[in-house]
């Protein structure tokens, strides 16, 4: 199917009455509504009367422009993302996607973005992570003929760090506080185009979390129907809200009666969904004891996660890391070994012991080669 985007624009969600133009992306989140204490994304708004009544006949299957219509333009060429198995495993479905092409999730958000950093003619593109959505960056823009700066923590696994390098990105490890002003000023003096947060609540870049709609999408086409509810392991919320967003999508066009509830599932050591959410505030900042599930140990939460957990009826859990470690374990003894925090969507619905009227689906993000620590110190044969 080869049909453009029917994208239209940027919306506040923190005044949905609030528009603007589709470019450029506002990756600081909307300037009329944000303050020095809390920013507000924006998200992308589309034609719905105009999107193709066959659109959600297609199979699961790698290339995520296959979804073209409900997606920002996508000018990046694929690596072949999306189209990730759907396992039962462990008494629920789980949404496998350490299949992507660098090894997580991320790769979904950063075909959207990278894209957008094309449409702006942008000399390249600058993301502060530790781990896959740096790797991800770094790749689709090698695959872009776009340069690529990581600010990773020095703290990060040196392998991770080897494999973002490997695409010729350059990485500087400096210290988490020093990221994001680093970040900024790179957008600022290089024009550099940021695929990551840049405010002090999340709002990271606008067109991300478009891609992880096309999750939504796929799951209908895996199960036949929307799921009764679905468990993200959650950092700023930009998955859970993506995914979130693509069943609202489908209950908009037809397709499905009804979305289902999300559940983000969080480290215990920190949590800023959680914390918001017990609050009632829209987004929280929080600090957080160490923790091997360095993929989600977030500090800076955003009201995307907020959203998505209310409008859906859906709830916040908290995980530790033995139960982490317990959700990892009980994978890869069915032969699917995911990193720690990647086992978060699973520890999570054990945690809360909860029976669904429906099909429960578990995301699990990223490949355990990602780990802490993964290689160090052989185990003996059992």
């Amino acid at each position: 199917m080869n049909v453009r985007s029917l994208a239209t624009g940027q919306r506040s969600l923190g005044d949905p009455a609030i528009g603007y133009p589709l470019r450029p992306p506002l990756t600081r989140g909307c300037p009329r509504t944000s303050t020095a204490e809390l920013a507000y994304p924006v998200e992308v708004d589309y034609d719905y009367a105009r999107v193709p009544g066959d659109l959600f006949d297609q199979p699961a299957l790698p290339d995520i422009a296959r979804w073209q219509p409900l997606l920002p333009p996508l000018l990046a060429p694929t690596l072949g993302e999306g189209g990730t198995p759907l396992l039962e495993l462990c008494g629920v479905y789980v949404k496998d996607e350490s299949r992507n092409p660098t090894w997580s999730h991320k790769d979904r958000l950063n075909r959207v973005a990278v894209s957008a950093a094309l449409a702006e003619n942008a000399p390249g593109v600058v993301v502060a992570s530790s781990g896959n959505h740096g790797a991800a960056a770094a790749a689709y823009a090698a695959r872009a003929g776009l340069p690529a700066i990581v600010l990773a923590s020095a703290d990060s696994p040196p392998a991770v760090q080897s494999f973002v390098r490997a695409y010729g990105a350059t990485v500087h490890t400096v210290p988490v506080e020093q990221r994001w002003p680093m970040l900024r000023d790179i957008v600022d003096r290089l024009g550099y185009h940021p695929v990551s947060n840049q405010t002090v609540t999340h709002t990271g870049h606008p067109y991300g979390a478009e891609g992880y709609k096309t999750i939504a999408y796929e799951l209908h086409a895996q199960l036949g129907r929307a799921p009764a509810a679905v468990f993200t392991p959650t950092g700023y919320g930009e998955l859970l809200y993506g995914v979130w967003k693509g069943f609202t999508e489908l209950v908009r066009l037809g397709v499905v009666p009804a979305a289902p509830r999300m559940f983000s599932c969080e480290p215990a050591a920190g949590g800023p969904n959680a914390r918001a959410l017990a609050t009632g505030a829209p987004a929280a900042v929080v600090d957080i004891t160490p923790t091997d599930a360095y993929g989600i140990a977030c500090t800076v939460g955003g009201h995307r996660g907020v959203r998505a957990v209310t409008d859906s009826g859906g709830g916040a859990l908290a995980v530790t890391d033995d139960e982490l470690r317990a959700a990892q374990r009980d994978l890869a003894r069915q032969g699917l070994w995911q990193e720690l925090s990647g086992a978060a969507g699973l520890a999570g619905y054990r945690k809360l012991r909860q029976e669904f009227d429906g099909p429960v689906v578990c995301v699990a993000t990223s490949s355990g080669f990602k780990d802490i620590g993964v290689g160090s110190a052989l185990q003996p044969d059992a």
